[in-house]
């Protein structure tokens, strides 16, 4: 019994990874937000009541196809003794990392409350959408109405109460690289009571949707190609940085044994394809690879991981020492007592008023970056007298596919024109640019490139694999399945290859070509509470703050993915050391 739905899931996602300005390689989460989804995802949510048929559900197995953020998906309601007892999807084209995660947490959700009337999984907010709606519709089919299930559609409300607290050796504050590096690494050195928060229902961060692990030296991978690199020659590569020397040298250090450790847990970086760039295969992205042994790892341990929970706001002592960290779930508030606290809950790419605030002129494009990248300790820094640095500082991805927002690009040779055919030339800064391509028809540009650029590179074979490209034999037939003016395109690559600029290749005489609608966006804030090379967060006064460290994006640092799980590594070492010595 078959039901097709249609869960219209389209928008610009904004998603924390971290990327090189020549190698960025981060690849998008499910998580689309249009101006309109925004809004709607800021409004409380509204719970669905649900109208149950008297009769109640028959036994059987039922399904129904929905239309989710990566194609269609089809979920399997399994029914016995009148009770929904399974959820299976069967079917799709989701992202295989977020709906893995997402799954067993809605499931579970849903069979407890014998309901697709829950609160979505964060983190995985579209795709919830349309699995609960996909279950709603089977229900139907299995003799029971819940309603209408629409994107604020959520569990009852609970009552607000303040919990008792907890104490803790240490407490991390995020679940991305950073956190559950700096997790391990406290464990490694000996910690046994270890407490990890964060806010998603779902943990990795925007590390888990990178495809490059770049930074990374020493590495097997890169010893084996031939491509080997010292510390002295990475530290004079960041001789630009205007992270301290004694954070370079730490951060060289932190690298170069980088790849020992992630294999330690079965986190294999296979290949480099040059430079400092690392993927787990040449089809195959670090971040998922990264992701899956950290969570494995974490697991291992026993290390106690609590998803939805939000930090807050920080406790201090009169002596201006950290004592913990006040959290939230649902409406649920409780300190966590502890005798070290680590922050690593990523940059305020997703908070428009911070970057109004701190980097003005940047809140008016989308970002690359992770739903909860939103800056929730900025304030709490500030107001606490801690250094905030190069606040003003951001990281500019060239292209992110709209309505999407996966990162794309990377083909030896692509052509950027507007909607009129006519060929981009962008010149100021990458906020300029940004600007530039928003003044477009349809606020938006179109990155084509021809069969030549699909073969250079991978990510643009996975993105056309998945669908999210147009194709043409001819540029003629690629421009009218992108809409775009043809007659101007076919003039514009005419011209093009009439003038090829020094050192380029011509486009392609023939098909197929691909192309796709981009935009500039947000990637990373580059600025954060400042912290020194043991990641120790510091003060104005550039004096230690006792029992707080901090890695990741939520510092100020000129570092990205790699560099996260490297100081993530360094605080929690760090932490473990302090409260070890008391």
């Amino acid at each position: 019994m078959k039901k097709s739905l249609s869960l219209l899931l389209a928008g610009a996602v904004l998603l924390s990874a971290c990327s090189s300005p020549e190698t960025s390689q981060t690849e998008a989460s499910t998580e689309p937000t249009t101006e309109a989804a925004t809004t709607a995802a800021a409004e409380e949510p509204a719970s669905t009541e649900a109208s149950a048929q008297e009769e109640g559900l028959k036994d059987g197995t039922y399904v129904a196809t929905g239309s989710g953020y990566g194609g269609d998906v089809e979920v399997t309601l399994t029914v016995a003794g009148g009770k929904m007892t399974g959820i299976e999807i069967t079917g799709g084209n989701e992202t295989s990392l977020v709906q893995k995660r997402m799954l067993p947490v809605l499931e579970e959700r849903i069979l407890e409350a014998q309901s697709p009337v829950v609160d979505s999984v964060s983190g995985a907010t579209f795709t919830s959408f349309a699995v609960k709606k996909a279950v709603a519709e089977a229900a139907k089919e299995a003799g029971t109405d819940f309603g209408e299930i629409t994107m604020t559609t959520a569990g009852p409300q609970e009552e607000a109460k303040e919990l008792d607290p907890v104490t803790t050796d240490l407490v991390i504050v995020g679940g991305g690289p950073a956190g559950l590096g700096a997790a391990i690494a406290a464990s490694d050195a000996g910690l046994t009571d270890i407490i990890v928060v964060e806010k998603l229902d779902i943990l990795g961060g925007n590390g888990k949707f990178d495809m490059n692990f770049f930074d990374l030296i020493n590495s097997k991978a890169m010893i084996e190609a031939g491509n080997e690199m010292t510390k002295e020659e990475f530290i004079a590569s960041k001789e630009s940085s205007w992270d301290s020397p004694e954070r370079i040298q730490a951060w060289a250090d932190g690298e170069w044994e980088l790849d020992e450790w992630l294999r330690g847990f079965g986190v294999e970086l296979n290949y480099n394809y040059g430079g400092t760039n690392h993927m787990a295969e040449a089809d195959a992205y670090a971040g998922e690879e990264i992701l899956d042994g950290m969570e494995a790892k974490v697991k291992e341990l026993g290390i106690d991981v609590r998803t939805g929970t939000k930090g807050f706001d920080l406790i201090v002592d009169e002596s201006g020492k950290v004592t913990g960290v006040k959290v939230q779930n649902k409406n649920n508030t409780y300190d966590i007592n502890a005798k070290a606290v680590i922050i690593a809950t990523g940059g305020f790419c997703n908070n428009k008023d911070l970057l109004a605030e701190y980097a003005p002129g940047y809140e008016v494009m989308n970002t690359s970056n992770q739903m909860g990248a939103t800056g929730d300790f900025v304030k709490v820094f500030e107001e606490k007298g801690y250094a905030l640095d190069h606040m003003d500082t951001m990281s500019v991805f060239a292209n992110i596919i709209v309505p999407r927002r996966d990162l794309t690009g990377g083909a030896d040779l692509s052509l950027e024109v507007n909607a009129e055919g006519q060929l981009m030339v962008h010149e100021g800064t990458s906020l300029d640019r940004g600007k530039t391509i928003l003044e477009q028809t349809g606020r938006s540009v179109f990155y084509i490139t021809d069969q030549t650029g699909y073969d250079s590179f991978y990510r643009i074979r996975k993105h056309v694999g998945l669908g999210y490209y147009s194709q043409g034999e001819t540029i003629g037939e690629l421009a009218q399945a992108l809409g775009i003016d043809g007659d101007q395109l076919q003039a514009t690559v005419d011209e093009y290859n009439s003038n090829v600029p020094e050192g380029k290749r011509a486009f392609d005489q023939e098909g197929p070509y691909y192309g796709v609608k981009v935009e500039a966006a947000n990637h990373m804030t580059k600025g954060g509470v400042l912290a020194n090379e043991n990641a120790q967060v510091l003060t104005t006064d550039k004096e230690v703050v006792e029992g707080l460290y901090a890695a990741g994006e939520v510092t100020s640092t000129s570092g990205a993915y790699s560099a996260a799980v490297v100081f993530g590594r360094i605080s929690g070492t760090k932490a473990a050391e302090y409260i070890l010595g008391q």
